[in-house]
């Protein structure tokens, strides 16, 4: 059996060459914590031998086309209920924290009980200011960090989701589902904490990461998109809406002096 594909593709226009995608951040408050997403690349992996695993061309092409988001902050919670049962998040760190306990709830959220997917299972939500924009049509898949090792297992699994980012430009954040509430959670920051995946028009078509300029007409637009999940059950259903309202060029490079 032969099989052979051809890509036809217009030398120039919005869907030539590669995906730009553009990354920024909703809020500058406290933006030094936040590391630029980085292609996901190992390094110091054996490339001596030919047939290493680290020089075949599939693995290469694979990991090219994951970028990563590192954690933020060291976490080290616990799951507890109160007297009335209600659930709740414990900083077990306690003094040794380097978050002040007070400052905890503004960037870890326990879903509401009636919304967890599982009765035994609490998911918690780390709120974070990524968010990216293109101008193209490109859907971002959030996943876990399925290539990196943690000595300490997360006690439950990381859920993500896949939209088009060039109608839904909206931050991330990252979804906890905690299977075992025996076990307490703990993030380091500078650690892998989800990856990213982009997809666009061309399956072959390599992805490049640009910070973007948070421009008026970018938080304009975002403004007309922000909070919908509180209105209506699907928020897919309002993308042609959105589409309507999107000014045709949302994406400028940001440029430092």
């Amino acid at each position: 059996m032969q099989i052979s594909l051809e890509f036809e593709r217009p030398e120039d226009g919005p869907t030539s060459g590669p995906v730009t995608v553009g990354w920024f951040l909703t809020k500058d408050k406290g933006a030094v914590l936040y590391d630029p997403p980085e292609r996901m690349i190992m390094r110091q992996t054996n490339k001596k031998h030919a047939k290493s695993a680290s020089r075949c061309p599939a693995v290469v092409q694979m990991e090219s086309r994951y970028f990563v988001v590192n954690c933020p902050f060291d976490l080290h919670i616990g799951f507890g209920r109160d007297e009335k049962g209600k659930p709740h998040l414990i900083n077990r760190a306690g003094t040794g924290s380097s978050i002040r306990s007070n400052k905890i709830s503004e960037v870890t959220v326990m879903v509401n009980e009636a919304e967890w997917r599982y009765p035994d299972r609490p998911t918690v939500q780390l709120m974070l200011p990524y968010c990216f924009i293109a101008d193209e049509t490109v859907y971002v898949t959030q996943l876990g960090t399925f290539a990196h090792y943690r000595p300490d297992p997360l006690p439950g699994t990381i859920f993500g989701g896949r939209y088009p980012l060039n109608l839904w430009p909206r931050p991330l954040m990252w979804a906890f589902e905690w299977h075992d509430t025996s076990k307490d959670l703990i993030l380091r920051r500078g650690e892998p904490l989800f990856y990213c995946q982009f997809e666009a028009n061309g399956p072959d078509r390599p992805v490049q990461l640009v910070e973007a300029e948070r421009t008026p007409e970018l938080e304009a637009y975002m403004e007309k998109i922000s909070g919908a999940v509180n209105y209506v059950n699907q928020t897919f259903s309002l993308f042609k809406a959105a589409e309507a309202m999107r000014p045709e060029k949302l994406f400028k490079p940001k440029v430092r002096g």
